[in-house]
Parts: C-alpha cells; sequence; structure tokens
C-alpha cells in the first residue's frame, strides 16, 4: 500500500462515505483477513490525556485545543520560497497508543482552523516489534491558506525498516517480520509573534493497518443500501486541464480535490472563488486544488491534506482510513453520507471506465436495486457524465486489494481500502460491528 502514491496523486477520482448511527442487530460482526483500527483524540477528556507545552484544552463540543502562553519561539525556513521568519510555537504530546496488533502503515489525520498568521505540524513516533524506535517523522505541515507558509510534506525521512511516503508511513518490508506495534502523534501549533488568532485543532488521528498482500478479495454481501442514490454534485476533472500550473494543471492530476470539492458541495459548502478565472467553469474544484496542493509532493493527491481541506469549513468532520468492503460504504450510504476511495485498475479490470490508472479517486454516491456501484467519477469529458455504474465485483476489487498485475506484465499496487470520510460535524459515525476503523 505504501505504493499508493504512485497510486492517489495521479489520475482521477472521487470516494465518499457518510454516518449516522445504525442498529448494532442489523449487520452480524464481520471477520476479516485485513487489521485496520483508526484512533482519535476528539473530546475534552481525549485531549487531557496527552502532555502539553503552551497548549489549552477547551473544555466543550468539538472545541480542541488551542495555544496557551506559548512555549517559546522558533524560526522556520520554509523550503519552497526560502524565507525564514519567527514563531510561536507550543505542543501537545499523545500518550503511547497500543495497536493492538504489528501495523504494516499509519496515515494521520487532523481537523483544524488556521487563522491567518498560523499552522501547524503533526509528527508521528513509533516502536516497532523489537523494540527500536522510529525518529519523530513529520506527517505534514499544514495551514488552510497559503499566505504565510506553504503547504507541504516531507521527503527523505526513513530508518531501517520504514519510509515516509508523502503523507504515509510504511513499513519497508513486512515480510521481515518488524511491524509498529505503538505510537504517539506530536502536534505543534505555530503563530506569529505577538498575534491574538491562534490555530484550534479539534481532531487528531490515525489509522493503523495490516492489510495482507491480494489480488483478490471476498465479495462483500450487501442488501444494506441498494436502491440508495445520493444527490451529490457531479464535477469533472477534465474540465480543468491546464489551469493553474502552478497547482499542478488541472485534468487528471486533479482527481483527489474534485472528489473531495463533490463531498463539500453536497453538504453546502462552497469556498472562496473570487480568485478564479472568471471564464472557467466549475471554480470550486479550482479552489479545492489550490486548498489541497502539497507543494513537495508535488500535486493535490496527499490524502490527509485533502481531509484537512474538508474539515477547514468548520461544519465538517473528515478523516483518512481505509475499509473492509463496500457493506461498509453502503452503510453510509443508507445515512446520507458519500464516501470518496482510492483505487488503481486497468480499463479491461472496470467494465465501462474506458480508461487505466495507476492511482485515482472518485466518489461513490449510491448503489443500483441490485447492488452495482454508483459514482461519480471526475475522469469524465463532462460534468453530464460524471455519474457512472460499475459492476460490485469489479469495484470491490480494484479497491481493496494491495497488488494488481500491469498491463506491462511487472506488479503494481493498490490502496488495500483507502477512503475519505467526510461528514457533518453533528452527525455521529455509523456502528458496525467488528469494524473500529473510524
Amino acid at each position: 500500500m505504501a505504493i499508493r502514491h504512485i497510486l492517489a496523486l495521479v489520475s482521477a477520482g472521487t470516494l465518499a462515505l457518510g454516518v449516522a448511527a445504525t442498529p448494532a442487530a442489523a449487520h452480524p460482526a464481520v471477520q476479516h483477513d485485513e487489521q485496520i483500527e483508526y484512533n482519535r483524540t476528539s473530546t475534552y477528556a481525549d485531549w487531557a490525556k496527552g502532555s502539553s507545552q503552551g497548549v489549552f484544552n477547551i473544555p466543550g463540543l468539538r472545541t480542541g485545543v488551542t495555544m496557551g502562553l506559548p512555549a517559546g519561539q522558533t524560526q522556520y525556513t520554509d523550503p519552497h520560497n526560502g524565507t525564514t521568519a519567527s514563531w510561536d510555537y507550543s505542543t501537545w504530546t499523545s500518550p503511547v497508543h497500543h495497536i493492538g496488533f504489528g501495523a504494516s502503515e499509519v496515515v494521520s489525520s487532523w481537523n483544524a482552523d488556521t487563522p491567518a498568521g498560523t499552522w501547524l505540524k503533526v509528527e508521528l513516533y513509533g516502536t516497532y516489534s523489537n523494540g527500536a524506535h522510529t525518529p519523530w517523522y513529520t506527517m505534514g505541515i499544514w495551514a488552510k491558506g497559503d499566505g504565510d507558509i506553504i503547504r507541504t510534506s516531507v521527503d527523505d525521512q526513513g530508518d531501517p525498516y520504514s519510509t515516509i511516503w508523502t503523507d504515509t508511513f510504511a513499513i519497508d518490508d513486512p515480510s521481515a517480520g518488524v511491524l509498529l506495534t505503538d505510537y504517539q502523534l506530536r502536534l505543534t501549533l505555530y503563530k506569529k509573534p505577538g498575534q491574538l488568532a491562534r490555530p484550534r485543532v479539534w481532531e487528531l488521528g490515525a489509522f493503523a493497518s495490516n492489510v495482507p498482500d491480494r489480488f483478490t478479495v471476498t465479495p462483500s454481501a450487501g442488501h444494506i443500501a441498494w436502491g440508495t442514490e445520493l444527490a451529490v454534485p457531479a464535477y469533472s476533472q477534465n474540465i480543468h486541464s491546464g489551469e493553474y500550473p502552478e497547482y499542478d494543471g488541472g485534468g487528471e492530476a486533479w482527481c483527489s480535490p474534485t472528489s473531495t470539492q463533490m463531498v463539500v458541495s453536497y453538504y453546502g459548502y462552497h469556498p472562496d472563488t473570487s480568485w478564479v478565472d472568471p471564464s472557467y467553469a466549475d471554480p470550486q474544484v479550482d479552489a479545492a486544488a489550490r486548498g489541497t496542493y502539497d507543494s513537495q509532493y508535488p500535486g493535490t493527491g496527499n490524502w490527509p491534506f485533502n481531509t484537512a481541506y474538508a474539515a477547514s469549513y468548520l461544519g465538517l468532520d473528515a478523516i483518512v482510513t481505509q475499509m473492509h468492503s463496500l457493506d461498509e460504504v453502503e452503510v453510509f450510504i443508507k445515512h446520507g453520507i458519500p464516501v470518496v476511495v482510492s483505487l488503481s485498475f486497468l480499463a479491461s479490470e472496470l467494465d465501462g471506465s474506458n480508461y487505466s490508472t495507476s492511482g485515482h479517486l472518485f466518489v461513490i454516491v449510491g448503489f443500483t436495486s441490485t447492488g452495482d456501484v454508483i459514482v461519480n467519477d471526475p475522469a469524465s469529458s463532462s460534468d453530464s457524465v460524471v455519474r457512472n455504474i460499475y459492476k460490485r465485483s469489479q469495484l470491490e476489487t480494484v479497491w481493496l486489494r494491495t497488488k494488481r498485475v500491469r498491463a506491462s506484465g511487472t506488479i503494481g499496487s493498490g490502496s488495500g481500502g483507502v477512503a475519505y470520510l467526510i461528514k457533518p460535524w453533528y452527525k455521529p459515525w455509523p456502528t458496525v460491528p467488528g469494524s473500529n476503523n473510524w
């Protein structure tokens, strides 16, 4: 799955997923051959368990943490524009989280508000099954705007057992037997010295997983949301080809922000598009590309940058995770929440797609009366043909597998079920027996 970076940023796509409590008795617990868990810090009690320097834990619903009296001041030289500036900073460090299995991948997510003059950094520190420790890995340097620092991942991070691939901690050789058993997350908040406005973070979490190498997957049973389709706006990425090369130029490069924006728009949130060329259709897609762009990658497919962009609308919560099956997606659709999925395939593996991709995202918006999957696929020539129907068995396979055969006959990668889950803040996450991956 670490190879997903060849996958998720290169093409087009969308996946969405939703929530609302579902009765525990409605669906029996499912046994999975993959192990996935999501661990979050989001309540006052959660934040109180961590250690902080200059961070204030705010009582109340979805209030999170912000800077109090700064812990100190530091200088940051932006690697993308060379500017050096002084910043007040404060830190919060999570307690050690015991995963419960040996994980081969970890991806962090955060939901935050960063007013002008503020930004944040998320780091990960882990323990391996042999007792060794990782360095403090940078998982992302982020601000919702681009006027103070340039949003970025950090390259060239690794140790004898693992590597950071843009936004993903990945064990280099899971078959060698050294896996991640525990981790901590560290959040550093920054603001301009003397400034009153401060960043606020109301959720910080990560999914950890161990998905076995597989070309195929066991089909899910379905019958949960068959015949249900959500009215998600349809946006084509291809009509933006050549727009804003500084944000990777539209077209196939914009599958992730186009998919994310479809879900954001579905919930009624719209970005500032006053800066977009008025001749461009769907300017909200251009704004989403700017709001998700990772200058180091470089591109708009950084998974947590996309969910952080969605949550920057403040009325939304959003995470990156992996899912076990389309049955889980059906639960979200049943409760009115679309799901964005990351996948790769050859045209011959997904009937009706008419293209091959080493990495794509699109939005699942519903299911037909026979269980096939209705998607808004941004890899389309116009908005009017974004809606597509793909065979359930084919889509589930190309989404959940971790390996595939490229046209050349060599082995390629799959995402192992990666999804963006985006919901209104007031809706609870759904409950599915046997699933603790959101």
